[in-house]
């Protein structure tokens, strides 16, 4: 029978014996010990050098010597060492890195602790420059025009503090859509001057819930000190007048403030501007249907009186207090665009102004009889003035049209037809002033 005998410090080695080998005597065993021992000692002498060198490919290139210290404090010396020698120039982007309702208007860079040396804004899509100007004291920078709705950009910003330090602000924003914003198209016009009569009116591009909040972002003011109040008609559309006519000469200042401001479920303002115009000189005509003329008055004194040719019996002109809300050198009437058959459609009315959105105008008359001015209303509703083909000569219809402001009152009386309606063209003259206040949502 063979036995398998292993040496105490190697297991790779083993040697057999049969049963008729005598085993090794006690004493012989005895001296053998120490070999085995010192076998032992080397044995484990490696395994100390694995283990050491096991330790220091684990310390990921650092110092063997320094166990009492850590890779954390270590990252922390050197992150506090280079914001020692940071700059000191602060940039402020006023959208937000990732916003997707940034404003049209706000869009800009502020810096402290420096000066802004380069603003570079493009759109994200096509790289297109947004032309902008840095400040002439370096601290800002703001876009030369109004951004577009809907549009993401990307800006990038550059700024050295005094010791030429520079710092870097990058941000990618995208702008309010169409969807979820409202803006508000209103007429006058900034530098405009403009008639006595002339109320500022906002029509807004989206149905306003919130009126209140969006009326006071408005404010309209006039150096005479007259009162000025809105008035609602429906849901988008706010005018702005005084109790009476705008004093002539006066200076109205209007400030739109409605960016940010929420005017319904999901649709925010987005305009933020100030608009200036002059009242001039007062002009107000009055047209007499039963004389078939018109009184002009220039500041409350009979200026010029003209022969008219009003609306006809079956086409009467409306009564009441009309604003001249456009002018016209030369423009086409075609009776089909406003209710009317193929009864007239004339490519080339001279010196033609609006008095109402529904097709009322006062207009020079080149193919009625000069017979008929001051004795009889042929028109379809409209006040005709003698004057002739291509607008040319020196007729009462070139006359009135040099002599007239957008904002100029027309008041016609006299006519079988009802009132015109406030809402219909820049007409609210002709609600009295508690019912104008009753339709502020102030």
């Amino acid at each position: 029978m063979e036995q398998l005998v292993t040496s105490p410090d190697t297991t790779a080695t083993a040697r057999s014996r049969t049963s008729h080998q005598l085993l090794q005597p006690p004493e012989q065993e005895s001296a053998a010990a120490p070999r085995r021992n010192r076998r032992m000692r080397r044995t484990f002498a490696v395994t100390a050098l694995l283990a050491a060198g096991a330790l220091t490919l684990s310390a990921c290139g650092g110092d063997a010597e320094a166990g009492s210290g850590d890779g954390k404090n270590g990252q922390a010396g050197a992150d506090a060492a280079a914001a020692k020698d940071a700059s000191d120039a602060k940039i402020k982007v006023s959208s937000k890195d990732g916003a997707t309702d940034a404003s049209i208007n706000d869009t800009g860079v502020k810096v402290s602790g420096g000066k802004l040396t380069d603003v570079k804004l493009t759109v994200a899509d096509s790289g297109a420059p947004v032309e902008g100007a840095i400040s002439g004291d370096g601290l800002s920078w703001k876009p030369g025009a109004q951004l577009e709705r809907g549009t993401k950009y990307k800006l990038v910003a550059n700024a050295k503090d005094a010791k030429g330090r520079s710092a870097t602000e990058n941000a990618s924003f995208t702008t309010v859509s169409s969807a979820n914003s409202f803006i508000g198209t209103y007429t006058p016009d900034n530098g405009k001057t403009v008639g006595v009569g002339m109320p500022v009116s906002f029509n807004f591009d989206k149905v306003i819930a919130n009126k209140k909040d969006v009326q006071s972002h408005i404010t309209v003011t006039s150096s005479s000190g007259q009162k000025v109040v809105g008035h609602w008609f429906g849901a988008q559309r706010l005018d702005f007048r005084p109790e009476e006519y705008w004093k002539a000469g006066s200076k109205v200042t209007m400030k739109i403030d409605l960016d940010g401001v929420q005017g319904g479920d999901g649709i925010t303002g987005v305009q933020s501007k100030t608009v200036n115009f002059t009242i001039g000189r007062s002009q107000v005509s009055t047209v007499d249907m039963d004389t078939q003329t018109m009184t002009i008055k220039r500041d409350g004194k009979t200026f010029k009186t003209i022969p008219i040719s009003g609306g006809s019996a079956d086409h009467p002109t409306y009564n009441g207090q009309m604003v001249i809300s456009e002018k016209f050198k030369q423009t086409r009437m075609d009776g089909s665009t406003v209710g009317f058959g193929g009864e007239y459609d004339i490519k080339d009315v001279p010196h033609a102004m609006r008095l109402s959105s529904s097709g009322t105008f006062i207009h020079g008359n080149y193919w009625g009889s000069p017979s008929i001015f001051g004795k009889s209303g042929t028109s379809h509703g409209c006040v005709g003035l003698q004057d002739s083909k291509g607008g040319g000569g020196d007729t009462p219809g070139k006359w009135f049209f040099d002599n007239s402001l957008i904002g100029d009152v027309v008041i016609v009386k006299g006519s079988p037809d009802k009132t015109v309606q406030p809402d219909n063209g820049l007409n609210g003259w002709n609600l009295s002033w508690s019912q104008w206040q009753s339709g502020s949502a102030a």
